[in-house]
């Protein structure tokens, strides 16, 4: 019997991602152009509204060959653009990127568009292509590249620039990918919808196969605030990340390396952690042992008087961008938002923001409203069912206290923005249950409802004055005849009669609260009956 021999190696981030695409979302043609599009369009916005810069993203899809189920994707934005010396790892190097920074982003995990190159070398062979340049830069660059996958190294094929003609500042970014289109269809337009119902301040247009255009303007001119970076917060850190910090730091001190290198630390709270962890202030840090290194860790996380997590790493939308994209979405009767104060997880900031809509084209919720779910402005379209918003919506919220019976035409927008989404996958398609978020949602939620409750209870009330006053006006026109035969003569008898119903209209009207003009006209309507 032969003994089974095991061979150990290791393998590049590259390779890893290129054999078990499905766990980043390129599971089946289907799901591919849906997560090509939506990683080419995230990477279009953050390269503008995270820079102050309204959007104006165009997106091409057309068909690349007529006997294969190939598609060229083709995103363009107006955004900051990207240096000629950075392009081949931005694209070709996974888990490289500019977003491994404390400060709101799309972007994660420096994959996404990496992604799409790995997926189009697998599926049609064909590298990416970019266009780029940034504001002031004299030349526009071109890259022709795939990745070496076994190195994770970007392999650029073909390189060369021109001279601008005009100030064009931005990046257009080519992939041609296998996919079966006619089934994401739906999947993208809806992702489009969504995302330009919480960006009314960008412009985004899509060109289809079937040359139909999609096309959402601009609508408004107001933008979030940008996020601004910042040091990390101790109650955010671990071992490995402070073992990192004392071996690659010019502090002379541990101390200053506390003060400078964190937020919510200054000389005081230093060197209070300090005499918790049995450590000199003075001490450098390289000379740390690994005890005193857990000591530090441990002080650090007990400490319980640090200011929370600064929230200028964070760009919510803000109450009137999300009610003017549920305006133009679904003109709805009643709408509202609400932008919940700055909470902390595990040392991480996050801001809970909640819309509603109703009536209108509003879509009716069956049993619980219909649910927009967002994180960092990010339209989250799979996976509903294990996302602790919907959790939230459908089992914390009692809809009958806020006179809410359903069927119902009833949307609730939630939108989450942190440094750091506790998505459940690196597809990031859902968000896990952190006691500390469902609680802000569930807060959001009912603050934006009691509002709906009171519009609810007037519109019950105007209703049923209405009723009383459609009921009384029906009298109206044959008690003036009868007041006007008593009281005039047959030479003024009409004028009297009108002067007449004009009156007890207006006595109607202020009584139950029902505007003249909607009874004159019920009057007008009997009479012409009779």
């Amino acid at each position: 019997m032969s003994e089974l021999r095991e061979v150990y190696r290791a393998v590049s981030p590259a390779e890893f991602f290129y054999k078990y695409r499905e766990i980043a979302g390129f599971a089946n043609p289907v799901r591919a152009v849906y997560q090509t599009i939506r990683e080419l369009v995230e990477n279009a916005l953050d390269a503008t509204d995270v820079h102050g810069i309204p959007p104006d993203v165009k997106i091409t899809v057309r068909k690349a060959d007529e006997t294969q189920d190939f598609y060229q994707i083709t995103v363009e934005d107006n955004g900051i653009g990207i240096p000629p010396n950075i392009v081949p790892n931005a694209f070709g190097k996974v888990l490289f990127s500019s977003k491994y920074v404390l400060r709101q982003s799309r972007g994660m995990y420096g994959l996404g568009v990496k992604m799409v190159v790995l997926y189009a070398q697998l599926t049609t062979g064909r590298p990416v292509e970019i266009i780029t340049s940034k504001s002031g830069y004299k030349r526009i660059y071109y890259f022709k590249l795939r990745i070496d996958v076994n190195k994770n190294e970007p392999v650029v094929i073909e390189a060369g620039s021109w001279r601008k003609t005009r100030d064009w500042h931005g990046t257009i970014v080519s992939v041609t990918i296998e996919g079966d289109w006619n089934r994401a269809k739906s999947r993208v337009l809806e992702y489009l919808y969504r995302t330009a119902v919480v960006l009314p301040y960008a412009n985004i247009v899509m060109v289809t196969p079937e040359n139909e255009i999609v096309y959402y303007p601009r609508i408004v001119n107001i933008m979030p605030k940008p996020p601004v970076e910042t040091k990390p917060h101790p109650q955010g850190t671990d071992l490995e990340f402070m073992n990192s910090l004392v071996k690659n730091t010019d502090f002379k001190t541990i101390e200053e390396l506390l003060v400078k290198s964190f937020q919510s630390i200054g000389d005081v709270t230093a060197k209070q952690i300090l005499q918790t962890a049995g450590i000199d202030p003075n001490k450098k840090p390289s000379e740390l042992s690994d005890n005193e290194l857990l000591s530090l860790i441990n002080a650090m996380k007990t400490y319980d008087k640090y200011k929370p997590p600064s929230s200028r790493a964070l760009s919510p939308l803000g109450e009137e961008i999300i009610k003017a994209g549920l305006k133009r979405a679904f003109n709805p009767e009643y709408v509202d938002a609400v932008s919940r104060r700055p909470g902390a997880y595990s040392g991480h900031p996050f801001i809970v923001e909640v819309g509603i809509a109703y009536g209108g084209n509003t879509p009716i919720g069956e049993d619980k409203p219909v649910v927009l779910r967002y994180a960092n402005k990010i339209p989250l379209l799979y996976d509903e069912a294990t996302d602790v918003i919907s959790e939230v919506v459908k089992e914390d919220i009692n809809w009958e206290n806020y006179m809410i019976s359903f069927p119902a035409p009833l949307l609730i927008l939630v939108h989450i923005c942190s440094t750091k989404i506790p998505f459940k996958g690196v597809g990031k398609e859902s968000i896990a249950d952190i006691p500390e978020i469902r609680r802000e949602i569930k807060l959001g939620i009912m603050e934006v409802t009691r509002g709906l409750k009171q519009f609810l209870s007037k519109k019950i009330r105007e209703e049923e004055a209405k009723r009383k006053a459609e009921a009384v006006a029906k009298y109206i026109p044959e008690v003036a005849k009868s007041l006007a035969v008593i009281l005039a003569d047959e030479s003024n008898l009409n004028a009297l009669r009108k002067e007449i119903i004009s009156k007890l209209t207006t006595i109607v009207a202020r009584k139950t609260g029902v505007s003249f003009d909607l009874l004159h006209g019920i009057v007008k309507s009997i009479e012409a009956e009779a």
